[in-house]
This record gives structure tokens, sequence and C-alpha cells, in this order.
């Protein structure tokens, strides 16, 4: 494997949006015939050892920018072989994972980084959509699948040996056991800021194998997904400088009112997912602003986004984050969140204390 410094460190250097380089996608062996070799993980060749290719890129970048971080895929087989998943021949097999998902020898052969800190390992995990692993089809599934995430990439995250980002993961959800894989998924990643890192493929409509998050229309949603991901999400924070300062000690009251309406995205056994558009119809700026609804006995908040959104006994509150801090006359926001109990829309919807 040969490898030259990226022009596309040079071109993005310092720019503050891009963090980092993935340094290559999915390496693999490639064809059909059982003896191919092709990049492999730890075996020593300089010209398919995919560590040691990502060691050299990994240290060339920095040299001009040294602070992106450096994202490293992993193999599909360790030793550079073909595996059943694109042969079907069990005879050459080998512990083969998704192409770029097998990091299983990196504890072993660790990618070595001059500047530290900066090695995040990057696999791909996918569905029946792409490819139906033997996994899929176990007696155990989906209870086997956290210890083959353990096996294959996990381990590093739980070890603390390196940070994980999933760079690929997504499904059609043609068939019911890619909901059920894309629900255990995201458990298996956790929350927060302990939880792992992730991308998922694709927001755009036309990837085959997986479908996007935006449906074929390229305007509307996939809120099956959406709905399924959108705990995991962590709220944007500001754009660095400082927030808006209130201009009252407290909430302000609207000249004139206000206006809500509900929609229902989804709902599943055992919780909804729903979105609440409030509009400022008074005459004055709110700022800050905040919604407040009831929900029926039974009825728990599970996430909100685009506020900060908590719940005391049947009361829920929608408090402005501090990046959208003001509400103008005419203006709108649209408080989203996941609920567990039966869907329900919210009660008497107040604005700054004024009923909508």
């Amino acid at each position: 494997m040969k490898v030259r410094r990226s022009g596309l460190a040079q071109r993005y250097a310092g720019n503050p949006t891009v963090i980092g380089a993935d340094l290559h996608n999915e390496p693999h062996a490639e064809g059909t015939n059982p003896a191919a070799t092709g990049a492999c993980w730890g075996c020593g060749d300089p010209a398919r050892d995919w560590r040691l290719a990502a060691e050299r890129a990994g240290n060339a970048i920095p040299s001009v920018q040294p602070n992106w971080l450096i994202f490293v895929e992993g193999v599909s087989c360790p030793n550079g072989g073909l595996s059943n998943v694109w042969d079907n021949d069990p005879s050459n097999d080998e512990d083969c994972g998704w192409w770029g998902g097998n990091l299983t020898r990196a504890k072993d052969f660790p990618v070595r980084l001059n500047v530290a800190n900066r090695l995040v390992y990057s696999p791909h995990e996918y569905a029946t959509s792409v490819y139906e692993q033997a996994w899929f089809k176990a007696p155990d599934y989906p209870a086997n699948l956290p210890a083959i995430w353990d096996r294959y990439w996990g381990y590093l995250h739980k070890q603390n040996i390196a940070p994980i980002m999933m760079g690929e993961f997504g499904s059609t959800l043609a068939d019911p056991r890619d909901k059920v894989w894309l629900e255990k998924l995201m458990a298996y990643t956790g929350t927060g800021v302990d939880g792992m890192s992730f991308t998922y493929w694709s927001w755009n409509p036309n990837s085959g194998d997986t479908g996007g998050i935006a449906l074929d229309d390229w305007t509307n949603i996939n809120t099956t997904k959406q709905a399924i991901l959108q705990p995991y999400l962590i709220p944007p924070v500001g754009g660095g400088g400082p927030s808006p300062t209130p201009t009252t000690p407290g909430p302000t009251t609207p000249t004139g009112g206000c206006t809500a309406t509900y929609k229902q995205v989804n709902a599943w056994q055992g919780g909804f997912q729903g979105e609440l558009t409030i509009k400022n119809t008074g005459s004055g700026t709110l700022n800050p602003w905040q919604a407040t609804w009831a929900w029926p006995a039974g009825v728990t908040l599970a996430s909100g986004w685009n506020a900060t959104v908590t719940q005391s006994g049947t009361t829920v509150t929608a408090a402005a984050p501090s990046w959208a801090s003001s509400l103008a006359p005419g203006g709108s926001v649209t408080v989203g969140f996941t609920a567990t109990g039966s869907a329900t829309a919210p009660g008497t919807v107040k604005l700054n204390n004024t009923a909508c």
C-alpha cells in the first residue's frame, strides 16, 4: 500500500469545520478467487498490512494539520483473504466481518501515531439489507449481537484502548429484524459523552443498500429511523460565541398571544414521538421563551430536542436553549420529543405563562 501526504490536509488546514481524516474506505480483499489476498491487519507485509499503511498516512497528515483526528477503519478478514461474506465458500473462512468493520487485531497490533490522542477507530456495521450475515439467522438473535460487536470493535471502547466512532451503519429497515438490529446497536453505543460516537449512513436517500434518513423526495424524513436515532444524539451547542443574555430576569409575557400545533411523528408499542410547534403571535420578543404543557399520568418524557425539555409530575417544560433564546414576533419554534406510554397530544400549551 503506497501512501502519500494528503492534499486534502493542505486544502483544509486551519478550517475549523473539518475535524479529521478517514484514511481509507473499507479495506478488504477483492475478487472471487478463494486464494485472493487483500488488506490484512498485523500480517507485517508492507504491501498489504493496512495497520502499517494507516500509520504511514496517519503520521504524515499531522505535519500539515496537527489538530486533525485520524480515523482508521478495520479490515474484513484479518489475514487479508476472502470470506463467505462475498464468495459463499466456507472452506477459506477466517473470522471475517464487514468491509472496514473488523478490528479484532487492533489490540495486539495497534496503530501507532507520533502525535498522542489523535487516533479514532472507525468500524462500519450493517444489517441484512447489505448482506445476510450468519448471526442474523442465529437462534439467539438478537441477544447474540453485543458479543459480536464486542469481538469485532466494541472492546476497544469498553477496555479504554481507543475511542470508537462508527463511521457507517444503516439499513433500509425493510426486514423487521433490521429495526431490532438498529435499536440494539444504538443501545450498545450508549448515551451522552461516555457513549461511542457515530455517523449514520446515509442522510441522502439514494444509497441502494440502505436508503437514507431523507425520503425519496429529498425533503421529508424517515421518521422510523429518526425516532430510533434521536435519543442518542447529543444536542447542538452554541457556535463559539457567548450565550445571548436575557433582556429580563425571567420569561417575558407575550403581548397578543401564541398558537400551538401538535404533530404525532411516530408511535410504537409503549411509546411515541411528537413535535409541538409554538408560534409567538404577540408584538414583543420573548427572551428567554419557555413553553409548558401537561400530560396525563403514565406518559413519561424520554428525550427532547430544540429546547431543554424536562418533566415534573405531569407538567412538561421546554425551556429556550442558549443558542436560540429569543422568539421574535411571528417567530415559531418546533420542539421535538419522544415519550413512553400511550400516544397523547399535549394538554393546554402555555408560552411564557400565556395559554395558546
